[in-house]
């Protein structure tokens, strides 16, 4: 008999509940003033950026053993963990690539840390090629990307070491499986691209002085590793004299031609192309950065650019590099309604269109001629489509919030598709159903919202609810499947995004609307869809809980300290939140598009000092009750983000709400985490929730 898990909504009373003041950590204050314009403002916990001191060790200790104390005590964390793991618990199975003369997947038995790559031969005898359950006993090593040569000879992979954005490279021969040269280090923010068999082009940055987790890296680099070659002897190719933070190469599949794209932010990027075959000099096709601009292919010298160009949601125009400038560039398919982002495989361009975050696909031949719409198995996300020109099948995946991603064979000649592999999650999607709205933020704005949840459930203001949110960096976020999420709609819990302004939902217009001095609109629009939920009776205040991470992890903060009467629980995980500081560390200057920075102008640091969470915190205010989640290896957003923000937050706490802050030991940001990791993670986080919503127990 299968077991259900049901929430039973009544108050706890146990040694430490919701209503008990926790001895927090002694957290101490140094006298440190820094002077902005003028304004001085005070910074007691900068001590608490040295992620290499024993104090902040000891720190971390300290505020873990709290936490958890805390956390462990909650009656129903065990019959939590158990459903997350039993319904985790399936195989997964990615969709094949062919390299040589091997077919090669990724599968995951079900609760293994890492996902293995196998192969397959031409006779179908298969086996494990890399295992990165192997490459650490506690599985916090990950496997990050690679990339093989064009005759599948060769592959070059990155591993991850405690989630950490820097990178070690290693080669393979594929056949033998034996290592070629040496182990490249060092590498961070970097694809791997191959010339040939010759070697590799890949980016890095110089090792900083200072810790490597958390000091300023702002010089990219693209070298080219000649193989058998020592990595002291890697060339230089691009960014020796000019300074910019983000630098990209890859070789075009004819391996003519040599792809350069430089950036000094997150948006906007200029393009080079050298021509390989004849060992020419590097072209500048584009000189600023006022637009994104990416080769989605080549035919011979004529380019396929993806751009943004005069054209807010994305075309593909064509140019002969011969003449390159931007009064040559011919529509390829022109700009529409609806946000664009292309791939190409079996000799077809696929125009994938985002719609009120959902997905719509067309397929092209490469003479701009529509060939089909593509029939998908309904309203949700895709992803896919991609392989070289001579694939006669192709993949696509297919999810939404109550589907599991399902991977579909594609055949590009006929436009059928067929289940390639369909996941045997326990969990009926019939039973539940999402429901995308639109309701209005503060200055009138439409805003789009998707809710899903039990079909059934009553609309009586009960109802445990999280709403996430992210909002940034012209980043989508479209229905996908959840195991984290669909337990906790198995419970009877309601899941919500928002599609806020600062995202890509819309193109550039819709994403510079939550930028820089337009930022507060991203807060208004997430604080807009509490109150709709809230109105609506999907739920209340006293069982609404925020969630967002990284740059999602700033939109919580600022929220639950302008509005903190608004949700019962918050959870701002790997968090962007002190907002005058944040370019100071690792590549965060690089954020400046988005944010502005507090050196940038007096109207700009004024600006972020009014929503910067860190600074925004104010004594006697009735918090929610917060758990603030981070990793101590994280060197995209360090953890002095969220150090900070949760000593301001326990120091200054009016009542008996929990400030709390979970600490993963030899965890990054987020990728390449562990399943074992991620589901502690997420047990926590709706154990959490669910205990400060007065639950005392699951059925």
């Amino acid at each position: 008999m299968k077991k259900t898990i049901t929430v039973t909504a009544i108050v706890c009373s146990l040694t430490m509940n919701a209503q008990t003041k926790i001895p927090y950590p002694k957290t101490k204050k140094v006298k440190h003033t820094d002077v902005y314009f003028n304004s001085k403002v005070e910074d007691p916990y900068r001590w608490l950026e040295d992620d290499r001191s024993s104090e902040t060790e000891a720190w971390v200790k300290d505020e873990n053993k709290v936490t958890f104390d805390y956390l462990n005590q909650i009656p129903f964390r065990a019959t939590l963990k158990s459903r997350m793991e039993q319904l985790w618990n399936y195989e997964k199975i990615s969709a094949p690539f062919k390299r040589g003369n091997y077919t090669y997947f990724y599968k995951n038995n079900g609760l293994q840390n890492q996902s293995v790559l196998y192969r397959k031969d031409k006779n179908g005898n298969e086996e494990i090629f890399l295992d990165p359950n192997t490459f650490s006993k506690d599985g916090t090593t990950s496997l990050d990307g690679l990339s093989f040569t064009k005759d599948g000879s060769l592959v070059a992979y990155s591993i991850s070491e405690g989630g950490s954005d820097w990178r070690k490279v290693i080669v393979l021969k594929t056949e033998s499986k034996e290592i070629v040269g040496d182990t490249l280090l060092d590498v961070k923010f970097s694809g791997i691209s191959w010339y040939k068999n010759e070697g590799f082009y890949y980016s890095s940055y110089d090792k900083p002085d200072g810790s490597e987790l958390s000091a300023k890296t702002d010089q990219h680099k693209l070298y080219f590793h000649k193989l058998g070659s020592s990595q002291k002897q890697d060339k230089v190719i691009f960014g020796l004299d000019e300074k910019r933070r983000y630098i990209g190469g890859y070789v075009t599949e004819d391996e003519n031609y040599l792809i350069i794209s430089a950036a000094t932010a997150t948006n906007g990027n200029e393009l080079y192309i050298k021509d390989l075959a004849n060992n020419s000099g590097i072209v500048n096709i584009i000189n600023n950065f006022d637009s994104n601009n990416d080769v989605l292919d080549n035919k011979g010298s004529l380019f396929y650019i993806v751009t943004d160009f005069k054209a807010p949601n994305k075309r593909i125009i064509t140019f002969d590099l011969a003449n390159p400038k931007q009064e040559n560039w011919k529509d390829f398919i022109p700009e529409t309604e609806n946000v664009l982002s292309p791939t190409k495989g079996g000799g077809y361009i696929f125009a994938e269109y985002m719609k009120d975050a959902v997905s719509q696909v067309k397929q092209y031949d490469y003479e701009g001629n529509l060939v089909r719409e593509i029939v998908l198995p309904g309203l949700g996300s895709v992803g896919g489509f991609g392989g070289k020109k001579e694939e006669t099948t192709l993949y696509y995946s297919f999810t939404n919030y109550i589907t599991p991603g399902t991977i579909y064979a594609f055949d590009p000649k006929t436009g059928t598709s067929e289940v390639y592999e369909k996941p045997k999650v326990d969990f009926k999607s019939e039973n539940y159903e999402s429901k995308q709205v639109f309701y209005t933020s503060k200055d009138g704005t439409k805003v789009p919202m998707i809710i899903t949840y039990k079909k059934g459930t009553k609309l009586n203001g009960k109802n445990p609810t999280i709403l996430y949110g992210y909002g940034g960096f012209n980043i989508s976020l479209t229905p996908s499947f959840s195991i984290s999420n669909a337990v906790w709609m198995e419970k009877g819990g309601i899941f919500a995004v928002a599609n806020l302004r600062g995202g890509g939902e819309y193109g550039t217009k819709w994403h510079n609307a939550g930028t820089q001095m337009q930022k507060q609109n991203v807060f208004d629009d997430f604080i807009a869809a509490a109150e709709y939920l809230i109105q609506e009776k999907y739920t209340s205040t006293d069982y609404l809980a925020i969630k967002g991470g990284s740059n999602g992890g700033l939109l919580v903060g600022a929220v639950m300290t302008q509005r903190p009467d608004l949700m019962k629980v918050a959870i701002p995980q790997v968090g962007v939140l002190d907002m005058l500081r944040y370019h100071t560390f690792t590549a965060g200057a690089g954020w400046a598009y988005d944010y502005g920075t507090s050196e940038q102008s007096q109207e700009m640091f004024t600006y972020l000092k009014r929503y910067s969470p860190v600074h925004n915190v104010k004594k006697g205010i009735k918090y929610p009750a917060t758990l603030v989640t981070t990793g101590d290896h994280d060197d995209r957003v360090v953890p002095a983000h969220s150090f900070k923000f949760a000593a301001e937050l326990q120091e200054k706490q009016s009542g008996t709400n929990p400030v709390l802050i979970r600490i993963d030991v030899n965890a990054g940001h987020g990728a390449g985490k562990s399943t074992e990791a991620i589901i502690n993670e997420q047990v926590d986080i709706q154990a959490f929730i669910l205990y400060n919503m007065g639950i005392k127990a699951l059925k």
